[in-house]
């Protein structure tokens, strides 16, 4: 775990790991979006002014998701909403408002939408294959303990740690999965916590590092997500240029209509994230009125709705005429 990468001296302002690997991801999605854009893109400015639109829409998405989500964190200290730099962000939250702000965008400027939509797949799973090893690092969005050789522990102290040191009924789980005796707790405020690491005794120390009350090991589900992001950005990439050609051959294939690209995007997205979250230990289960089923999270809810939008898009874009932008190469 290397939640801060550095700390800038004189001010003595950590740097956050996750918020190093968003901007990477960020460059590198803009610098791809623009690259395959070169045949549509009459002023790159369009790219560059989108992209930066989409960075804020995604960083407000992620919080308001994030906050939305765990409202009863935030009352009575509704400033809080705004300290981003603590953590608290939800990238499914990010991408749903960066997709809406970049739809919107297009239309304003009245761009070729499904066009740029399918580049900009492309770009958003990169951006969150970086985003997702920011994750890891910061130690958040993990997984469930696991016996498997590859299972990642955690410090004493971490996000993973806390979780599995307290009963959590909204897991369904109400047993702590790590059982510490009652000298590792202190009262605070009403509740009992977990000491801080610099107060424990050196045999204590001993006891979470070493010994049998160290963090359980878990799935990385973060480098899951990162890896399946990138694979699924790959398999995005072949099929776009896949359907370039289609088009320009002009063999009239449903699959290789414009939109057809980020139509697949959801639905690739939305069944990984699906299966994915059976092993992450993050996410309470719960039942709202969106909800398809009881028993699941509200991201597997969401993917759900992802895949049946994909379809339907997919459908929808295979029977609609391409726009009439030129590519370049074209007969």
């Amino acid at each position: 775990m290397y939640p801060e990468l550095f700390e800038i001296p004189f001010i003595r302002w950590p740097v956050p790991t996750y918020g190093v690997m968003i901007v990477i991801g960020f460059l590198c999605a803009v610098f791809v979006i623009r690259r395959l854009s070169r045949d549509i893109a009459a002023d790159p400015q369009y790219v560059y002014d989108g992209a930066m639109y989409a960075l804020i829409a995604g960083i407000v998405g992620s919080r308001l998701f994030y906050v939305l989500h765990y409202f009863e964190q935030f009352r009575g200290r509704l400033l809080s909403v705004f300290a981003v730099w603590h953590g608290g962000l939800e990238l499914l939250g990010g991408a749903l408002l960066a997709i809406a702000v970049i739809l919107f965008y297009l239309l304003y400027h009245k761009l070729p939408v499904r066009r740029y939509l399918d580049i900009v797949a492309i770009g958003l799973l990169l951006a969150l294959g970086f985003g997702r090893i920011g994750c890891f690092l910061k130690g958040d969005c993990f997984g469930r303990p696991t016996k498997l050789p590859w299972g990642l522990r955690f410090p004493y102290g971490s996000d993973v740690y806390h979780s599995q040191a307290y009963a959590n009924l909204k897991r369904n789980r109400p047993e702590p999965q790590l059982k510490l005796p009652p000298e590792y707790f202190e009262l605070y405020e009403g509740g009992e916590y977990l000491k801080p690491f610099e107060r424990l005794t050196e045999e204590q120390k001993k006891q979470v590092t070493e010994g049998p009350y160290r963090c359980l090991p878990v799935h990385p589900t973060q480098l899951y997500s990162s890896a399946n992001a990138l694979l699924c950005c790959f398999i995005l990439y072949f099929f776009w240029r896949r359907s370039k050609k289609a088009e320009k051959s002009r063999n009239g294939r449903v699959l290789a209509k414009p939109g057809s690209t980020f139509a697949l995007m959801l639905m690739l997205y939305g069944v990984a994230r699906f299966l994915i979250e059976f092993v992450r230990d993050d996410n309470p289960f719960e039942y709202a009125w969106w909800a398809i089923y009881k028993g699941g999270t509200i991201s597997q809810n969401l993917s759900i709705y992802l895949v049946v939008l994909g379809v339907v898009l997919m459908v929808v874009f295979g029977k609609t005429k391409p726009d009439s932008i030129a590519l370049k190469g074209a007969k």
